[in-house]
């Protein structure tokens, strides 16, 4: 069983950064591929970014750029560091790990079936 915990929103204003945290429990962390998503008021719960367990990442196209996804496994925690914030950016962001084996293509880790545990969430709100 893993537990996540997410931390680090808050309300900015357009241009500003902010970095969001997700606490994971579990000896097992370090070799979870790990997602960051994100739901809008109103719309369906999208991709971000992904970590797979060895270190690479990958990022959807409307944040590729702006925000950078790290890992540290010694503090069993993953980083979304976010600049450039736009209004856009606004949501609930939730971060998942993945029990089920490492993804290789974007039909996984884009895919919020792939992943088996989620944080509550935390909002982050840009405002114009």
């Amino acid at each position: 069983q893993v537990q996540l915990v997410e931390s680090g929103g808050g309300l900015v204003q357009a241009g500003d950064s902010l970095r969001l945290s997700c606490a994971a429990s579990g000896r097992t962390f370090s070799s979870y591929p790990m997602g960051w998503f994100r739901r809008a008021p109103g719309k369906e719960r999208e991709f971000v970014g992904h970590v797979r367990w060895n270190g690479g990442i990958y990022y959807s196209d409307s944040v590729k750029g702006r925000f950078t996804i790290s890992r540290d496994n010694a503090k069993n925690t993953v980083y979304l560091q976010m600049n450039n914030l736009k209004p856009e950016d606004t949501g609930v962001y939730y971060c998942a790990a993945k029990s089920t084996g490492d993804c290789l293509g974007y039909w996984c880790y884009a895919n919020d079936r792939e992943y088996d545990y989620w944080g509550q969430g935390t909002q982050v709100t840009v405002s114009s």
